[in-house]
């Protein structure tokens, strides 16, 4: 179908991908617009460090000596050699989304970056093309509703970026010291109960950051999540930023900012006072990142996130600085109305959308998918959704029956036990060398032993975390199992320490610490036994997370045996 420009969709999407992957080439961004903080505003925090007798880490010197955005010369030197790089040469590698991940693998994994998780047909078969011809075959889903590609060799690592801009997903600035890919709602446009389309919002803060060159300063990496109501969560509490659609007393829409979430420490953005309309966003989230670029810790990498900055300044304070930065008082209001509560199952199975249509939610075992894969569900949608939940959402179904024949002929599926729709698990120690274990393959193993043995008939969220980086967000889920090496006499074995009664949406809470240093294949049997006290004594209707918090640590750990 052809638009008055007289080009085809497909042909757009290639002239758009094309001039990305130009810019790819380039190895730089244009300069800040007119207005914002200078081009030197990495340099400038940095020689109020030094000025302050303080020492940088070695991160921080080398972004110094040059910047990782102008070091695409050195990728690409090192791909014509077949050679991977050194710890810091990897640092300033992943600017442009590539992360060398020995000794776990020999290879470069490649982190997208696909704003809102939103990821055109045509995108999904090219991502398929490139996992096939320069990876391991398959992509893996991330927490941040995105995608990895990973088994990358050395020689290919300069292609695989080159070939992501081409069709419009140049994964710049997708690790490292940067601000990752915006999470928003996943049902947006087609869910009923949704307020706030937010993919005009989603849109523009993506293009400004890529086209902002001093964000690409940042002192640790940054989150920020955009949720327009609707019944899927998108864990916006688990963000730096975290705006959430509210009614005000007027009537009007608008986003109430939180600020802080940083689960792995064990915090929740805490909510504020203020909201901003749609068109008030990109705004905001530009001077909240460049007090934080201005300010936040460049000496301690334990302590460069947001929320260390907040814990020193108080939220007061920062909000201040906030204010200073824009000219203007933030809009703040007394009290907001929220829309209804998210529904914990949305993210899979059939449900009703707009236009007498339907998505379909369609299980990922263990967050991975093989290009076929990755292709046949490109074929059932003209875009696919990813989630937090580590799935994807095919919008705009019309006939149900046959989408889900479909999705048997790729061996997958949109129903799942309530074991199963809440697994979540990092890649774990098969590709990630912090990671103490296994965590996808004992997901996988830790949901066969249960469903076998015991019915739930609500939701319960696992998830499975390799190390206290937690990208599988072990502290909010109902049971959040944190990798830990557990000594076994002369032995050491990958194990978990169990945390639980986190939360999400509605719901959201920090996990306690309930036993730690549990042998990977001694977890299952343990959660078998809880399970089953659970179900013999809990309140009607009761949740699991609702049941943890009116037992006590020490009652936990008896129903564990």
């Amino acid at each position: 179908m052809m638009d008055g420009q007289g080009f085809s969709t497909e042909q757009q999407n290639y002239l758009k991908g094309f001039m990305a992957g130009v810019e790819a080439r380039r190895g730089s961004l244009a300069p800040s617009p007119e207005g914002t903080a200078p081009p030197d505003a990495l340099r400038a925090a940095q020689d109020r460090t030094l000025a302050e007798g303080r020492t940088l880490v070695p991160q921080e010197e080398m972004k110094r000596e040059r910047h990782p955005l102008d070091r695409w010369d050195e990728i690409a030197a090192r791909a014509e050699k077949g050679s991977f790089p050194k710890p810091l040469e990897d640092f300033a590698g992943r600017y442009h989304g590539l992360f060398f991940v020995g000794p776990a693998q020999d290879a470069f994994m490649c982190r997208l970056r696909i704003p809102g998780g939103i990821l055109s047909a045509h995108q999904a078969r090219e991502v398929a093309a490139i996992a096939e011809e320069c990876g391991g075959g398959y992509v893996d889903v991330t927490t941040r509703a995105n995608l990895q590609i990973r088994l990358i060799p050395a020689d290919k690592a300069a292609e695989v970026v080159m070939r992501l801009g081409e069709i419009g997903l140049l994964p710049r600035g997708t690790g490292a010291d940067n601000i990752r890919n915006i999470t928003a709602s996943p049902t947006v446009g087609i869910d009923p109960l949704e307020w706030v389309d937010t993919r005009p919002v989603v849109r523009a803060l993506h293009h400004h950051i890529l086209s902002s060159r001093d964000l690409f300063g940042l002192p640790r990496k940054f989150n920020i999540s955009i949720d327009g109501g609707g019944a899927v969560a998108v864990l916006e509490e688990t963000n730096d930023i975290a705006l959430s659609v509210v009614r005000v007393p007027s009537g009007e829409l608008r986003f109430r900012l939180g600020l802080g979430g940083i689960t792995g420490h064990k915090d929740l953005a805490r909510p504020s006072d203020i909201a901003v309309l749609p068109g008030e966003v990109v705004r905001l989230c530009d001077a909240i990142l460049r007090v934080f670029l201005a300010h936040g810790d460049r000496t301690d990498r334990k302590k460069a996130r947001l929320k260390y900055l907040l814990d020193k300044w108080g939220h007061d304070r920062f909000l201040s600085e906030v204010e200073a930065l824009l000219g203007s008082p933030l809009p703040r209001f007394d009290r907001f109305e929220t829309p209804p509560p998210k529904d914990r199952s949305a993210h899979l199975g059939a449900h009703p959308q707009k236009e007498r249509l339907h998505w379909l939610g369609v299980v990922v075992p263990a967050g991975r998918l093989s290009a076929d894969q990755l292709r046949g569900l490109a074929a059932l949608a003209p875009e696919l959704r990813l989630t937090v939940w580590q799935n994807v959402i095919l919008p705009h179904v019309a006939d149900v029956a046959t989408a889900r024949g479909a999705l048997r002929a790729l061996n997958l599926t949109d129903e799942a036990n309530a074991l199963r729709a809440g697994l979540v698990a990092c890649t774990g120690s098969a590709g990630c060398k912090f990671a103490a274990a296994d965590t996808k393959g004992d997901g996988q193993r830790i949901a066969a032993f249960l469903e076998e043995r015991i019915s739930l008939d609500a939701p319960l969220n696992i998830h499975l975390t390799g190390c206290p980086n937690s990208c599988a967000q072990h502290f909010i889920a109902d049971i959040g199992l944190l990798g830990a090496k557990v000594e076994r006499g002369e032995d050491t074995l990958p194990g978990y320490d169990i945390h639980l009664g986190g939360g999400t949406a509605q719901d959201a809470a920090i996990g306690r610490l309930i036993r730690p240093k549990v042998a990977a294949e001694e977890v299952a049997p343990l959660l078998l036994n809880l399970l089953r006290r659970f179900l013999a004594e809990r309140e009607p209707g009761e949740p699991f997370q609702a049941f943890c918090a009116r037992h006590d640590d020490a009652a936990l750990d008896g129903m564990l045996g």
